[in-house]
């Protein structure tokens, strides 16, 4: 809707408004949990959507979806509902067949507009017509040469932290939830995906229907089009990819099952029905995105020998931390993080052994310390609970919630005994199954379920809100990493033969982090002519090593940097290996890359290397 309808409903939306009465102390009754989401317009306290009706139909040549959304309300006593939007087309807003009154305010940085409509002039229900923008942050539209296959052009959604507001007019706050069914229209010959009850095959005439009866926020709400295939691991888990991909997926991630197992022994039954994975063309902004149901998943992860099959035990973890216990706010990042985390490595140490686990562990604190760095230890960035008011929501989303919060719960185990913290989160996950929790929230329960004086004694209140690393973070070893530290020692030392060629992928990657700024060029290409890093197939150990040789102003890796910056979009390594090119000194050549590949990359990639670069499309 364009701001000149704005002005012919206000007056009568003013209208209504004043002549609501004043509410009921029955009506406030349902408002006493009082959550500030500063990233959202659907304020959780007042009118609240219930369920979503999507039906949508994709146009690849104008790079639109259009339709219309159906939003059942549970009005809660209050005069408005208001909705969360970012650049959508509202044609109209409905009830009963019949326009209603409605106001779109100007849009605000990061968090996009406010669609405002007064809940006396509908029931319950309410139809917005609208489309996208081709421009719509959550949707990236791909050419078939951007795809594996070459053939058939995608669509992807990346709704988190708020771009589903972008495709979708909704209550986009992770703090509301609501079950949704969609129909969504595609071309012939392509299959439609989403975070729901999926189909397994290609439909004849291109329409697909989707059911999620459990409650989500919106940022789980996910679609996916394109040329894909699927392959079943067991009854309740398989995987979808282009059908180029698909042989080698399926034998990627075919450790699914057990996964899955574990997770259940450890905290209860998995209860989303299926567990599938979708493997996504490589601009992909994540290593993953737990959208419940079906995971979407980066193709770097896909190395040729299951070494980074972590990645999706910590996406299935997200069933349980996050998915169905959620943080009300972008604030509270770390209550979905850090208990994934943990349970990531503890599905980890049950399939691949603990030695494996820990390694894991080591190489995420030093992530920790490379972020601490990069913010100062007394960076507020550096706090669990985080004050991202005023900030784009996606700036949380660093190592810190991930490997502060993880050590966080690691101390609760170290503390109170294992079994004793096995059986805090079993119940931990029962007891908020589908609801969200803040940080004061969670600090309440788990004063009511553990000792108290314990907690007081390993500084909970520091943990939760203090900026830094307490003194009292645990630590971690591996004697898989002593032959490292050995070798490392030697080739710095100018002794170096590097005998163990056959080390795990962990070992490697901690090898070529540890010589980081320390290692000398020709070192750098010796070791390179024997193992041959820049041909590597495992994308972490490749996006490692160019940063080290770019660091010491190897120009004869600018080739595969470029090749390995434009074809890959996951943020992971994109924004390291940019950074170290302004570091050394290569700004004019990160900028001309950027400019390269920056129109392959989805937004989420491009804001953060927008401002890293201080890039301007203007410029």
């Amino acid at each position: 809707m364009n701001y000149k309808n704005c002005l012919i409903v206000f007056a009568f939306f003013t209208l209504l408004v004043s002549c609501k009465p004043e509410s009921s102390q029955s009506d406030r009754s349902v408002r006493k949990r009082i959550v500030d989401d500063a990233h959202s317009f659907g304020d959780y306290s007042d009118a609240r959507v219930k369920h979503l009706s999507l039906n949508l139909k994709a146009d690849f040549d104008k790079k639109t979806l259009s339709g219309w959304a159906k939003l059942v309300v549970a009005k809660n006593g209050a005069d408005s509902l208001f909705l969360d939007s970012n650049n959508l087309n509202i044609e109209s807003v409905e009830n009963a067949g019949k326009p209603i009154p409605y106001v779109i305010y100007a849009p605000k940085d990061f968090i996009g507009s406010k669609i405002a409509i007064p809940t006396a002039s509908f029931n319950d229900t309410i139809t917005i017509r609208y489309s996208t923008k081709p421009e719509a942050l959550a949707l990236q539209w791909l050419s078939p040469e951007q795809t594996y296959g070459k053939k058939q052009p995608f669509l992807y959604t990346q709704g988190q932290a708020v771009l589903t507001r972008s495709w979708i007019p909704i209550q986009d706050s992770p703090g509301i939830r609501f079950t949704y069914d969609a129909q969504i229209s595609v071309p012939k010959g392509l299959m439609a995906l989403m975070s729901a009850e999926n189909p397994q095959k290609k439909s004849d005439d291109g329409k697909y229907k989707f059911d999620m009866k459990q409650p989500i926020p919106a940022y789980l709400v996910a679609l996916a089009i394109g040329d894909l295939a699927f392959h079943a691991f067991d009854g309740i888990s398989g995987v979808y990819a282009e059908p180029e991909q698909l042989k080698a997926a399926a034998y990627e991630f075919a450790e699914t099952p057990d996964m899955i197992k574990t997770a259940e022994e450890l905290y209860g039954p998995y209860v989303w029905g299926r567990y599938d994975i979708l493997i996504l063309p490589p601009a992909f902004p994540f290593g993953g995105m737990e959208n419940p149901r079906l995971t979407f998943a980066t193709p770097t992860v896909i190395a040729g020998d299951r070494s980074l099959s972590s990645l999706i035990a910590h996406e299935l973890a997200h069933s349980w931390s996050g998915n169905l216990v959620t943080n009300a706010t972008w604030d509270d990042f770390w209550l979905n993080e850090g208990f994934t985390v943990y349970f990531e490595r503890r599905i980890i140490e049950k399939v691949k052994g603990k030695d494996f686990s820990d390694m894991g562990s080591i190489i995420g604190r030093g992530d920790l310390n490379n972020a601490f760095s990069d913010f100062g230890e007394d960076g507020k960035e550096t706090c669990l609970k985080l004050d991202l008011k005023g900030l784009n929501p996606d700036d949380g989303m660093t190592d810190v919630p991930y490997e502060k919060g993880y050590l966080f719960v690691v101390l609760l185990e170290r503390t109170f005994g294992r079994d004793k913290i096995d059986a805090f989160l079993k119940k931990y996950f029962e007891v908020y199954k589908f609801k969200t929790i803040t940080t004061e929230e969670f600090e309440d329960y788990i004063k009511s379920q553990l000792d108290t004086i314990q907690l007081d004694a390993i500084h909970l209140h520091e943990w939760l809100y203090n900026a830094g690393l307490p003194d009292n973070a645990p630590g971690f070893e591996s004697k898989l990493f002593d032959s490292v530290e050995k070798e490392k020692e030697n080739l710095l030392n100018g002794k170096s033969t590097i005998q163990y060629k056959d080390w795990d992928f962990n070992q490697w990657l901690y090898f070529i982090n540890s010589i980081r700024n320390k290692a000398t060029l020709e070192q750098l290409n010796s070791l390179n002519k024997r193992y041959h890093f820049l041909e590597s197939n495992n994308s972490e150990i490749l996006a490692s090593w160019l940063t080290n040789n770019i660091i010491v102003g190897n120009k004869v890796v600018n080739s595969r940097l470029e090749g390995f910056l434009c074809k890959v979009g996951r943020r992971k390594f994109l924004t390291p290996l940019y950074k170290a090119l302004l570091q050394s000194g290569q700004k004019d050549e990160a900028l001309k890359i950027y400019r390269n590949c920056r129109s392959s990359y989805h937004s989420v990639s491009q804001s953060t290397l927008d401002e890293l670069l201080g890039y301007s499309k203007s410029k």
